[in-house]
C-alpha cells in the first residue's frame, strides 16, 4: 500500500525520533534497525524507502537530537534573564539530565562512540559543538568575542565531561558531587 509523501514525511520523522532518543540512551552499536523501526510503529523492511543506511540515520538523529537541546538552551536561557549561564548549569548538570539521557545531550551520551563513527555523525557532533560553543559564547562572560569563545568551550567541555563522569559513577553521592562541583566552578569562572 503506497503512502501519501505527508505520511512518509511523518514515518520519516518517528524513526528519527525514535533513533535519536534510543542511540542517547544505549549507544550507536546498542540497538540495530529492526528496534528503532518496532520504536517508530513501523516494520523494519520499510527502513531503507526512508535512509541509505544505518550510519545515515545516526547521522541525523544526532543533528535531531543537538537541535532540541539547542532550543530548550534558547528557552531556557530566554526566560533566565540575567542568569543565563547558571540557569543553564543547573539544567545540564542536574542528576535529571543524568539520569535520563535519551532526552538529554547527544555530546555526553555519544561523542566517545561518534570518534570511531563515520563521516556524517562526525560531523552532525562538530556541528553541534559548534552550535553550542556559539551559543554559551553569548551567554558568559568576557571582555573580548576571543576570551568569551574560549570560556564557552571549556564550559561544555567541562560539562559533558562532567555528565560522562556522572553517568560512569555506580555511587549517586559522588556522582552528585561531580554535578555540583562543576555547576559551582562554572559560576565561579564566570563572574
Amino acid at each position: 500500500m503506497k503512502v501519501s509523501r505527508e505520511e512518509a514525511a511523518r514515518n520519516r520523522d518517528r524513526i528519527v525520533e525514535a533513533a535519536a532518543r534510543r542511540f542517547r540512551e544505549r549507544g550507536f552499536d546498542g540497538i540495530g534497525v529492526a528496534d528503532v523501526m518496532k520504536e517508530a510503529g513501523l516494520t523494519h523492511g520499510g527502513f531503507y524507502g526512508h535512509f541509505g543506511s544505518k550510519d545515515d540515520l545516526m547521522a541525523e538523529a544526532c543533528s535531531l537530537a543537538i537541535r532540541e537541546s539547542r532550543e530548550l538552551w534558547a528557552r531556557r536561557a530566554q526566560a533566565a534573564g540575567g542568569d543565563a549561564l547558571g540557569t543553564l548549569a543547573r539544567l545540564y548538570l542536574s542528576p535529571r539530565h543524568r539520569d535520563d539521557p535519551g532526552h538529554g545531550c547527544a555530546a555526553a551520551a555519544l561523542a566517545t562512540d561518534a570518534a570511531r563513527q563515520g563521516p556524517g555523525v562526525r560531523r552532525a557532533i562538530t556541528e553541534g559543538l559548534r552550535g553550542a560553543f556559539d551559543f554559551l559564547s553569548t551567554v558568559v562572560h568576557g571582555r573580548t568575542a576571543g576570551l568569551r569563545r574560549r570560556r564557552a568551550i571549556a564550559t561544555y567541555a567541562s560539562w559533558v565531561g562532567a555528565m560522562v563522569l556522572a553517568r560512569a559513577a555506580d555511587d549517586d553521592l559522588l556522582s552528585r558531587e561531580i554535578l555540583e562541583a562543576v555547576r559551582v566552578e562554572t559560576h565561579a569562572r564566570d563572574a
